[in-house]
């Protein structure tokens, strides 16, 4: 593996060798597949391919595994880019007939509520991402204790009540099949007064393997549950960061035809934008109640305690944040509305103030803000958490470095302010690429492209789900080619096929900027 000073001399050897270099853009470059990844030609066959194989992230899937925000997200913003590439109404057209659908699946329109009971203009989501629930009932049906599992997956996860050692006591196992983890307490009551009270010891015994709290329902003091297995299930929840991902092309459709006069002179086009434009911001209100802003003039979001996720009460990541900062930069450029701007702004202010600079002219920046409490660590005494009781110890929790992929939504979200004329300069934009650049990009001992994990060039070699979305650090290129040149490299290198909605973005990707797309 070369090391970084290598690298930096050997970066732009590596992608003309590959055949990706200045004078190989627009041609087809040298890969096992014969695909040029950026030529229109194979954005389009991947398009057909993709939406005819039935894959995750389809326009007429739910949200509610992710689908749509980690699927067809990418794939609208791909047709949007390919726009931009191009300006072949056909993408655009190819927009809105799979954004229409991914509206006929907002949870208002299918009839469907998050965990609260509300049915919003919005996309819920379930399994693997939240707190799953089963009601623990007694022989007459009467509900007793409520067992939560806060680890993912948890729609896997069964709770198993045996007989304890008396006849007023039971054992619980909360068993996750899928993690193979496991956590038992043994001989529990479901009297308040117990030294042995379920809600107390379970609460006591945290952190266990399975993330496991409890709550109680009512029923007899001293009652004791039914035996059996019991599945939990997973609660719904409306992300703030797949709001984010999914309104973000939307709005960025509404943008662009309200900024280009042949597009406004078009019914069709005008009436879309209009409604897309109304949606995301229906959707983006959806999460007002977590928003948060102090006095040093950063924005931010929270999940509200109760909310039934893992790390309920405490501030989101960063790219969760700056998801829906996304849309809140386009719906400022397409409205002109001052409040999209002044939450744009906040949003960049928390950014700003989380990126160190590193000896090499590059950004590096933590996963969990540095105010945050998981980043800090807590403790049960603090109450914050009513799924996630503690985390860490006081001034030690999550502090890992931003990845590659997630990282990508910090930098679109960085770039899309600078565009507007929100935040930021162009130092920070060239710091940005840079951390692609100085940073992750790299090669196999055999010469391959690849990259490290992290944005700071930690975290060893990345898999496959981290490297192949190297394209979508594209808005940096500008300020740095070998962006381009080498996430090109990796493509090439690895033949890629068209197997998700983010690899189709890719795709888009290499070819805007191939062919200077704004």
């Amino acid at each position: 593996m070369m090391n970084r000073r290598q690298l930096g001399k050997n970066v732009a050897g590596l992608a003309l060798g590959l055949g990706v270099g200045a004078a190989g853009v627009g041609r087809a470059a040298a890969n096992s597949t014969g695909y040029d990844y950026t030529a229109r030609e194979t954005f389009d066959l991947f398009d057909t391919t993709f939406h005819s194989s039935g894959a995750v992230g389809q326009p007429t899937d739910t949200n509610e595994h992710g689908g749509l925000a980690w699927g067809q997200s990418y794939v609208l913003a791909g047709f949007l880019r390919m726009y931009q590439a191009y300006r072949d109404p056909h993408y655009l057209d190819r927009f809105i007939a799979n954004a229409d659908l991914v509206l006929g699946n907002r949870d208002s329109e299918r009839g469907v509520a998050d965990y609260r009971g509300l049915s919003l203009p919005a996309w819920r989501a379930t399994h693997p991402y939240t707190v799953g629930a089963v009601s623990l009932r007694d022989s007459q049906g009467t509900p007793l204790l409520e067992v939560r599992s806060a680890l993912s997956y948890a729609d896997d996860a069964v709770a198993v009540v045996r007989a304890g050692s008396l006849a007023d006591r039971f054992a619980l196992e909360v068993r996750n099949n899928r993690t193979a983890r496991t956590a038992v307490f043994t001989d529990l009551s479901t009297d308040p007064a117990s030294p042995d009270y379920a809600v107390t010891r379970i609460h006591a015994a945290y952190p266990t393997p399975t993330m496991v709290t409890a709550a109680a329902l009512g029923g007899a003091a001293g009652a004791v549950p039914a035996y059996g297995t019991f599945a939990l299930v997973s609660q719904p929840v409306v992300f703030t960061v797949h709001t984010g991902m999914i309104t973000y092309p939307m709005a960025t459709f509404a943008r662009i035809v309200e900024q280009s006069p042949t597009l406004r002179s078009d019914p069709r086009y005008r009436s879309k934008a209009a409604e897309y434009l109304q949606a995301a911001i229906a959707a983006a209100h959806v999460h007002d109640g977590e928003w948060r802003e102090d006095e040093t003039g950063r924005g931010y979001f929270v999940w509200p305690k109760g909310m039934p996720l893992a790390y309920d009460g405490t501030e989101q990541p960063t790219n969760q944040s700056l998801a829906l900062g996304q849309t809140y930069v386009e719906l400022a450029a397409a409205t002109g509305d001052p409040h999209w701007a002044k939450r744009a702004r906040r949003l960049a202010a928390m950014f700003a103030a989380e990126v160190r600079l590193l000896p090499n002219d590059s950004y590096s920046w933590p996963y969990w803000p540095t105010f945050s409490k998981v980043y800090n660590g807590f403790t049960k005494e603090e109450a914050l958490s009513e799924y996630t009781p503690s985390y860490g110890t006081p001034g030690s929790g999550a502090a890992q470095v931003e990845d590659l992929s997630h990282g990508a939504i910090d930098v679109e979200f960085a770039v899309a302010a600078f565009r507007g004329r929100l935040a930021f300069h162009g130092d920070d934009m060239v710091r940005f690429a840079r951390s692609y650049s100085r940073n992750m990009a790299t090669a196999t001992a055999a010469g391959a492209a690849t990259t490290f994990l992290r944005v700071d060039g930690t975290g060893g070699l990345a898999t496959s789900g981290q490297f192949l979305q190297a394209p979508r650090w594209m808005p940096a290129a500008a300020w740095d080619r070998a962006v381009f040149d080498h996430s090109r490299a990796v493509y090439d290198v690895n033949a890629v096929q068209p197997a998700s909605g983010s690899l189709l973005l890719c795709v888009a990707y290499l070819n805007w900027f191939a062919a200077r797309g704004e």
